[in-house]
């Protein structure tokens, strides 16, 4: 868990040409590749987007409804990023770059005068939640009809920040390190406190009541 391993692009009606770029870049690193599109290598590009296009969305979507203002924040971005070609910043995580990047986007994008965080606490409550499925590590073993709807209900709980950083460290698998950078915390220990915060507040929703 959490090793990034690299996002595989869906394959399904993929052309055979977009084929073969995954086979060039599949067993590359985040490093290489990001310094192969630095470097104006088309084929890098149309990998990174790609492969980050649907998480980009999907995360993207927690911040704004709006589908149109989305897909126009992550087009705006990916127009800056080629524009940028050949200044670009070393990346070694492209995926935690990119949510970084695409979450400034976004913010800027809804012309508000609230702060990041007045955002998130509050036009933001009722997002970043977290579909349970069998799938997600924190409940792999408990697939049991009842108890999913109240880890759902228990998730839907916690705060606004907690459910963020759950959703980047179990879903989106990041590390610690990446998801301090993409919601500024200064360090590394403030993203794991609040993962373990949020078990722990998790836990005690969830357990059985006693009669």
């Amino acid at each position: 868990m959490n090793n990034n391993p690299k996002k595989q692009p869906e394959t399904t009606f993929i052309s055979s040409k977009h084929l073969e770029i995954i086979k060039v870049f599949d067993k590359k690193s985040d490093y290489d590749i990001w310094n192969a599109f630095d470097k104006g290598d088309e084929m890098a590009f149309n990998y990174i987007y790609r492969t980050y296009v649907k998480d980009l969305f999907r995360f993207s979507s927690q911040y704004s409804r709006d589908s149109y203002l989305v897909k126009d924040s992550i087009q705006n971005l990916f127009i800056y990023l080629r524009k940028k070609r050949g200044s670009l910043s070393k990346v070694n995580n492209i995926k935690g770059y990119l949510f970084k990047s695409i979450q400034r986007e976004i913010i800027k994008n809804l012309k508000t005068e609230a702060s990041v965080e007045t955002l998130e606490d509050n036009i933001f409550e009722n997002h970043f939640l977290i579909e349970v499925s069998p799938e997600v590590s924190i409940i792999k073993r408990e697939v049991e009809t009842e108890l999913k709807q109240k880890v759902q209900r228990g998730l839907n709980q916690l705060t606004t920040k907690q459910r963020k950083v759950i959703l980047l460290f179990y879903v989106e698998e990041l590390s610690y390190k990446e998801i301090a950078n993409i919601m500024n915390f200064s360090e590394v220990k403030t993203a794991r406190k609040i993962v373990y915060r949020a078990l722990a507040t998790l836990k005690e929703l969830i357990k059985p009541t006693s009669y």
